[in-house]
């Protein structure tokens, strides 16, 4: 087996109130993806794709982290966290037991980034929320001959980075330049992917596609080639949780009868718990 073992193509989708953007993860990469259950990519240069934003909605029994190269991203919560995410920064929230929250981009040049949902164990999945704030200062950043690397959790290159408040993630940014070579490497007990934000690569003689994420093998690490031009590319890894997962919409529990409580709160206005 080569160092990739699934490819995932990201398909056009639209959701929130109205925001055009990449679905790459979804409900049917839950089990080869865990613990990572949706990524959704931004990638336009027209307001009008993502202006109407993710008005006020609730989360319970994930983390969600959004990640943005380029644009700005007005965010407000139920735990009276409001604030911006700009160009190179990153918002990671738990929703834990329950939180009520919105993200409304606005307009700029180019709207470029990520949002990642991350499931949480059945004995975190009603944690306290938390609020994780990351500025572009508190990323760590490494230059090199073969490019630029950030990382925003984990280590990579003797660069280090933040430490998650629940699962232990990995999250690098690599910027390869043209025709380029990285190698990096993967720990066993993680499932590992790569996700092509910009540009398109070659791994083990493959040419592989922007906008597309590749479930990495269980290879102790993955050389990268930047194909033609620069490539942007996550590389994310995390431990599986290895649950049932019982999904709806924006809540993401282990049984049916959770889903159905979580959606009961909602109705009774006692889905905020966090004094739990």
């Amino acid at each position: 087996m080569g160092a990739v073992k699934m490819v995932v193509r990201g398909v056009p989708a639209r959701d929130g109130a109205g925001v055009n953007l990449v679905r790459v993860l979804g409900r049917g990469t839950v089990v080869d993806f865990d613990p990572f259950l949706m990524l959704d990519s931004f990638d336009s240069r027209d307001p009008d794709d993502y202006i109407r934003g993710f008005p006020m909605h609730p989360h319970r029994g994930i983390e969600t982290l959004t990640y943005l190269v380029k644009g700005e991203i007005d965010h407000e919560d139920s735990l009276g966290n409001k604030g911006k995410i700009l160009d190179g920064s990153a918002q990671w929230m738990t929703a834990g037991s329950g939180i009520m929250h919105k993200e409304m981009p606005q307009p700029s040049d180019r709207m470029l980034g990520i949002q990642l949902w991350i499931n949480l164990p059945s004995g975190e999945k009603l944690t306290i929320p938390k609020y994780f704030d990351i500025q572009e200062a508190d990323i760590s950043k490494g230059n090199f001959d073969f490019g630029v690397i950030r990382v925003i959790s984990g280590e990579l290159l003797d660069v280090k980075g933040l430490k998650p408040n629940h699962l232990e993630v990995d999250f690098y940014d690599v910027e390869l330049y043209e025709n380029e070579t990285i190698e990096i490497p993967k720990i066993t007990e993680k499932n590992a992917f790569l996700f092509l934000l910009e540009g398109d690569v070659e791994i083990d003689n493959e040419k592989y596609f922007e906008k597309s994420a590749l479930l990495l093998s269980d290879e102790s690490s993955v050389s990268i080639k930047a194909s033609g031009s620069n490539a942007r590319i996550l590389f994310i890894q995390g431990p599986p949780v290895k649950e049932p997962i019982a999904w709806g919409g924006p809540v993401v529990m282990n049984t049916q009868a959770e889903l159905q409580e979580a959606y009961r709160d909602l109705r009774e206005n006692t889905f905020i718990k966090h004094n739990i």
